[in-house]
């Protein structure tokens, strides 16, 4: 019978996905826009069978902290450009569009993007458009305006957006931004995704008890002032916020990844929530490439374990946006989100923001399928397939 026949079959080395305990040897079966099936045993006729036998397939990577944008944000990368073809199915934006022009964003972004656009709204109405600091003018720190804004019922709206660096804060008081950043998040019912301080003026220590269980702090790993580590060792007052139930988020980018802090953290235990890129237009054409598999290969070369890093760019960030079961998994009924990684053992080093390097091998980007159609294949969109 013709509903016999799957539409895509990918078969595979190993096959992972977190939280079905798999990894193994295996397949994907795929028709229409769904998995039908996964898992050691996985066979049958296919219209098309793809083969990667010494290669690794997953759950459609998500990427938690990023900018995807098209002329919204002045980080602002085009997601189908920049991420699918790298592996990313998913892909929240870390505040690029704030309550001023977040319709034109969805309308240009999320709802005609091939890769799965989500929003950390920008506490600032103004988000990311142009040059002037998002939280310079008070007056653009509009709670009401955000909160109508979620409140118009939007779900793709998963977080509130709110970095107190000095940079961006200019002469305010960086406790009155966050003071509007949790009132908005308390009547919105939404998580902040935190850019911490990193100056004397307003000590990690005194800003950690400000925040809330599932309030995400990004930039974890960084080393710059302020950062989660003293004295070679996790501050306390970090784990405690953890204990909390305050989450990490890695959030890499140009100046927040140190492998001397992901290495004390990984050796004492503290593993972060999740594992993000940060990549914006400055990423764009970087060789080699920045991307969510190179970042989640420097998290393995700092000591995490695989079956540590795989949950966090595909099962923890799925739970986080609140599509737990639609996507991060390979269990059957799920969105047909794909990706196929191969371990290249002789890729350039692995460098961090401060400059440190390891070497070891690096996961690349081979396959990409979105919602069951095959849309990048080694590392390379086809402009023909995407919308």
């Amino acid at each position: 019978m013709a509903g016999d026949v799957f539409d895509l079959l990918i078969r595979a080395g190993r096959v992972v996905s977190p939280d079905l305990g798999l990894d193994a040897p295996g397949a994907v079966a795929v028709r229409g826009d769904r998995i039908a099936a996964s898992g050691p045993d996985v066979a049958g006729a296919a219209r098309r069978t793809l083969d990667f036998p010494a290669d690794l397939l997953l759950p459609g990577l998500v990427d938690l902290h990023a900018h995807p944008a098209r002329g919204q944000s002045q980080y602002g990368v085009d997601p189908d450009v920049e991420f699918l073809a790298r592996g990313v199915t998913t892909v929240a934006s870390q505040g690029d569009a704030g309550a001023l022009n977040w319709a034109d964003y969805r309308a240009t972004v999320v709802d005609v993007a091939r890769t799965r656009v989500r929003m950390a709204l920008n506490l600032s109405a103004i988000g990311e458009i142009g040059t002037r600091p998002c939280f310079a003018s008070l007056e653009d720190v509009d709670v009401d305006a955000c909160v109508r804004t979620i409140q118009a019922g939007d779900a793709h709206i998963w977080a509130i957006a709110l970095n107190s660096a000095a940079g961006l804060t200019g002469t305010n008081d960086p406790r009155e931004v966050v003071a509007r950043g949790l009132a908005a998040a308390g009547r919105t019912n939404r998580p902040l995704l935190f850019g911490t301080r990193r100056h004397p003026d307003w000590t990690l220590a005194d800003q950690l008890p400000w925040l809330r269980p599932g309030d995400v702090i990004t930039y974890c790993f960084s080393s710059l002032e302020q950062n989660l580590a003293e004295h070679g060792r996790i501050r306390p007052e970090v784990w405690e916020a953890r204990h909390r139930g305050v989450l990490f988020d890695i959030g890499h980018g140009m100046a927040s990844f140190d492998f001397r802090i992901a290495e004390i953290a990984i050796g004492e235990g503290f593993l972060p929530d999740t594992i993000s890129t940060d990549q914006y237009r400055r990423h764009v054409g970087s060789n080699p490439q920045h991307d969510l598999p190179r970042t989640l290969s420097k998290l393995l070369a700092a000591g995490m374990r695989e079956a540590d890093a795989w949950p966090r760019v595909t099962t923890r960030p799925a739970e986080l946006l609140g599509l737990a079961g639609e996507i991060g998994t390979l269990r059957a009924g799920a969105c047909a989100d794909l990706a196929v990684l191969r371990w290249n053992p002789a890729a350039r080093p692995l460098v961090d923001t401060s400059g440190g390097t390891r070497t070891g091998g690096c996961w690349e980007p081979v396959l990409t399928v979105r919602a069951g159609q095959v849309v990048a294949i080694d590392g390379r969109a086809p402009r023909a397939t995407l919308g």
